[in-house]
């Protein structure tokens, strides 16, 4: 049976071979990144021991896990993954690459289409896949699963076309590891942060601090600091879905839904269109502002977000409104 841990294992193999790659890099801070990339690589291959020996009572490793997430904070602030700058400008790969793209020409975006489409496939009829009694995939974390095997695939397909050794996918892998630094991380920190402030107490907190500051009793007034509200902590999170728990529970669900009326599922899916509003102004969203803007080599590194604004704000208006309109019917 197919489970989870195997995509796991996958990645902090990707992730080992990062650490290897730049520790033979000789470069002046390859220790440090070195270091960076084995945390990471320890903690997908060791999640699950860690999690069976927390719920032994056995909390030691648990809290060397965390002091490793500290020390990962640490390295990415003081600038031990910066690059140095001979990076890979090397022309003659450079002019490969681009004369790789002109023969493949659009089927370079198979691959990237793939994933998404047998994603899809999979979560549709994946769990029907069996022998007997005997599932092919665990049914656990399925959409998890499934994404991995679907890029497993699209690797396989991307290899087959640009006919390159299966060794190709992990040094050109390691390569952009080492091309994002921290902001390959950046979204599985995030997409935990809104866990921790929920376990904080944070929604209580700001339901208390909009009842003091906010007329609860108008409609517009609580719809305002709930859209409004989204768009500030997706920008602080880089995440409308940590943002979302935190603000539904502190405003969406008491106002908007128990003290208004309002319908939950057409404040839930206008909520989260807001919160995506603040996902295009933040560079905490790195996935999408960050990490295009240095595969592009772009010189403005805040050039994508600059470009997003007028959509942003455009949209945040759009679902305001309607937020207004529709959800008190």
């Amino acid at each position: 049976m197919l489970r989870i841990e195997f995509i796991y294992w996958i990645a902090g193999l990707l992730f080992a071979a990062a650490a290897w790659r730049k520790w033979r890099s000789n470069e002046p801070r390859c220790v440090l990144g070195a270091l960076f990339w084995s945390i990471i690589a320890i903690a997908f291959f060791a999640g699950d021991s860690i999690e069976s020996a927390l719920k032994a009572g056995i909390v030691w490793p648990a809290q060397a896990m965390g002091g490793g997430v500290i020390l990962l904070a640490a390295i990415a602030g003081s600038g031990g993954l910066r690059r140095s700058a001979e990076t890979d400008k090397n022309a003659d790969v450079s002019e490969q690459r681009s004369e790789s793209a002109k023969i493949l020409g659009n089927r370079l975006f198979v691959p990237a289409l793939l994933i998404p489409l047998l994603t899809l496939l999979l979560v549709l009829f994946g769990q029907t896949l069996r022998w007997g009694d005997w599932a092919l995939f665990d049914a656990r974390q399925f959409t998890l699963l499934a994404l991995g095997i679907a890029c497993l695939i699209a690797l396989a397909v991307g290899l087959r076309m640009t006919r390159s050794p299966a060794s190709t996918a992990l040094t050109e892998g390691t390569r952009l590891l080492d091309l994002l630094g921290w902001a390959a991380v950046l979204p599985m920190v995030l997409a935990s942060l809104g866990g921790v402030f929920i376990a904080a107490g944070v929604g209580d907190n700001i339901a208390a601090l909009v009842a003091y500051v906010v007329p609860v009793d108008m409609r517009l007034a609580c719809v305002l600091a709930y859209a409004l509200g989204m768009v500030f902590f997706t920008l602080v999170m880089g995440n409308a879905f940590a943002a979302f728990p935190v603000m539904t529970a502190g405003i969406g669900l008491p106002l908007l839904v128990l003290q208004h009326h309002a319908s939950p599922a057409i404040i839930g899916a206008l909520g989260m269109l807001c919160g995506y509003c603040g996902t295009l102004l933040t560079p905490m969203a790195a996935n999408y502002n960050v990490v295009p803007a240095v595969l592009l080599e772009l010189k403005d590194r805040n050039g994508v977000i600059l470009a997003q604004v007028p959509t942003a704000l455009s949209l945040l208006l759009v679902n305001i409104i309607l937020m207004y309109l529709l959800a008190f019917r």
